[in-house]
């Protein structure tokens, strides 16, 4: 699998302004999704939201297997957590294992600004400044269509899109069906993204090596 299939799993986020979890549920909750790849089992991409006073914590979890017969031929993991103080994000970590390459990424707040560090491809050492304007790629959050720029979670780096709202169209999501409002994101790939009237994120789907890779939600 390429890398740039992968890129298009990890989730996309944009905002025109510093960070804030709009579309954050009020309590502790949990949005799991399999994932399916040309209708065959590819793996699960987990949201778990922890809240704790004004503090939310909003972990990431990816795991991705393409499997022939006995064999693992390929794996990709991404594990991430977002740190949230009174609504604004304050801090961010990711650990990915991708194509047999170790990433991390840690961003902290420091002005107006993220200071960011950790290991791209290659082993090499991170070292990156963003503006807070960038939202994270974490698809949760929802997407403000004018930002043209996003904070990429896997590795570190801006990444530039266009963001298109298609409208909205009726979805069945875990037997209910749901007006859901769409969005293109055109980056490396062509991405689309449903996301219910109160901003939940439902499904994510596009074409990757001439089959389709969809997000299904299931009950956590």
């Amino acid at each position: 699998m390429s890398r740039t299939l992968i890129s298009a799993l990890i989730p996309l986020t944009l905002a025109a302004l510093p960070a804030e979890a709009n579309n954050a549920p009020a309590g502790d909750s949990v949005i799991a999704f399999d994932v399916l790849r040309g209708g065959r089992d590819l793996g699960t991409h987990i949201i778990r939201f922890d809240r704790r006073g004004d503090r939310l914590d909003v972990t990431t979890d990816i795991d991705l297997r393409v499997v022939f017969g006995p064999l693992t031929v390929f794996r990709y993991e991404h594990d991430a957590i977002e740190t949230w103080q009174n609504g604004e994000l304050v801090a961010f970590r990711s650990e990915t294992r991708k194509d047999g390459e170790d990433l991390t990424v840690t961003a902290e707040r420091n002005g107006n600004s993220w200071t960011i560090d950790g290991t791209g491809y290659d082993g090499d050492p991170l070292t990156n400044t963003l503006p807070l304007t960038l939202a994270l790629s974490s698809h949760w959050n929802g997407y403000d269509v004018v930002s043209d720029t996003i904070f990429n979670t896997e590795t570190g780096e801006a990444m530039p899109v266009e963001i298109e709202d298609l409208g909205t169209e009726t979805l069945t999501v875990m037997g209910e069906r749901i007006e859901a409002r769409r969005i293109r994101l055109s980056g490396s790939l062509t991405v689309d993204l449903w996301y219910a009237p109160d901003g939940e994120w439902l499904k994510c789907a596009f074409e990757a090596r001439g089959e389709q890779v969809e997000y299904v939600r299931v009950e956590a």
